[in-house]
């Protein structure tokens, strides 16, 4: 997947195609978990699906719910995927950051191949 640490650094389109690739797998990750949250509230405290989807977009995005929650179903559900959110977070934010890092750290290690 990635140019091993003797080749040299692949071609800008190259580059911006794995972007591409780790971009859309990002977002796939997120609209699943979305879809999670969204059925989550749905089914815990019988939200409508426009507030469901609202309040699994805040808690995704680290903001905090909208609507109170009213049965221990759904407060449980709750804190179950705030926490699983961050985890997704973070997740998101390192996919994203992969490709870039390792054409930064590739170039710097040849770089240093060079000075030797």
């Amino acid at each position: 997947m990635f140019e091993h640490r003797r080749q040299p650094i692949a071609p800008l389109y190259v580059f911006l195609r794995r972007f591409g690739r780790f971009a859309l797998a990002a977002l796939v990750l997120l609209l699943v978990v979305w879809g999670i949250g969204i059925v989550g509230y749905r089914v815990t405290e019988g939200l409508s699906w426009i507030d469901a989807c609202l309040n699994a977009a805040m808690l995704l995005g680290g903001m905090g719910e909208v609507n109170p929650l009213h049965t221990n179903a759904g407060k449980l559900f709750a804190s179950f995927y705030a926490l699983f959110s961050g985890i997704v977070f973070l997740v998101t934010v390192g996919t994203l950051l992969l490709p870039i890092l390792h054409r930064i750290l590739h170039h710097f290690h040849l770089a240093s191949q060079k000075d030797n």
